[in-house]
């Protein structure tokens, strides 16, 4: 790269992300939250002039339950754990659309300059749970892209797996569907093997947070190799504000704007991630974080000609010159 970057990506998923950690009744104006933050973050992020990646679960683009089984794969993951299928938590609850389905919120992304349509699987799809076959994944992540062509005219170029769990073979499967950048896990041992749950390494990853307990969160990325898709790693997930942390939340920020310089000083790559939906119990104090963050952004251009890319304009910057 010539030049520091900075990368941000979302997983905009609603409850379809959620609905086998929360009960959707006790969510309901957590959702609604959300989707009045989404067009927030939409001005603050064509005000700073950010590229934004919105990995969005196909699923949430339907208009609501008919469209939703329209698209929906004829082959579905056959779990182990059936909880963990949203086509059988759908079939036996009593959704409200609010919580799953926001095709104007899709349409006002498109709308605004620099953001990039991405996918998050269509049915928040887990590659690495027991029970999901081989041609489950494949037709999940055609099924995203089906629904995202025929309602938006938008072929999905960058992929975020759910719960960021992959190998090489789910790699190798997005590629081969066309997928050009994803977004991979940082390096440090805390975030290998998130499906495995281990509780050591969720105290780690949260109290990486706010002290520094990996490694360095920005890279250098070398030039892509053909036929294969860019792999982007995270550096930092940007942690929900919570009142009852006080002064931890300033601490937070302060960590990931001290990287952002980092970065910029030494002409890296820093990536952050977080959800939509994390900005939904306390929306004016995770709006003003965001701004800190962009407003740190925005000296670093001017400063060290720090720029901002999607995951999909930073890889098509990658391809070699034939």
């Amino acid at each position: 790269m010539n030049r520091p970057t900075l990368v941000i990506s979302l997983d905009f998923e609603l409850h379809w992300g959620r609905f086998d950690k929360a009960p959707l009744q006790a969510c309901e104006a957590y959702y609604q939250t959300t989707r009045r933050i989404v067009p927030h973050l939409l001005a603050m992020f064509e005000k700073y002039k950010v590229e934004v990646t919105w990995a969005t679960v196909g699923m949430l683009m339907a208009d609501g339950p008919e469209e939703w089984l329209k698209y929906s794969p004829e082959i579905k993951p056959n779990y182990k754990n059936s909880n963990l299928s949203a086509y059988n938590w759908f079939k036996a609850t009593k959704a409200t659309k609010d919580a799953l389905f926001a095709p104007e919120l899709v349409k006002a992304i498109l709308e605004t300059p620099g953001q990039e349509l991405a996918s998050h699987t269509f049915s928040h799809y887990y590659t690495m749970e027991n029970g999901q076959e081989n041609l489950a994944f494949p037709a999940d992540l055609m099924a995203a892209q089906k629904i995202a062509y025929e309602k938006f005219g938008k072929k999905l170029s960058s992929l975020v797996f759910p719960r960021n769990q992959f190998n090489a073979e789910a790699i190798q499967v997005a590629s081969e569907l066309g997928f050009t950048s994803v977004r991979t896990n940082p390096v440090d041992w805390f975030w290998k093997t998130p499906e495995k749950g281990e509780l050591l390494k969720k105290i780690w990853r949260t109290s990486d947070a706010i002290f520094s307990l990996g490694k360095k969160t920005s890279y250098q990325l070398g030039e892509k190799k053909i036929h294969e898709p860019i792999l982007i790693p995270a550096s930092r997930f940007l942690r929900p504000f919570q009142a009852k942390l006080g002064r931890l939340n300033q601490m937070k920020v302060n960590r990931i704007i001290e990287e952002i310089n980092t970065a910029a000083i030494n002409n890296e790559v820093y990536h952050i991630w977080w959800h939509p939906h994390n900005h939904g119990n306390f929306p004016e104090e995770s709006l003003r974080e965001v701004e800190q963050i962009l407003k740190h952004f925005a000296y670093c251009r001017e400063k060290y000609n720090m720029q901002s890319k999607s995951m999909d304009s930073l890889s098509q910057a990658l391809v070699p010159v034939q």
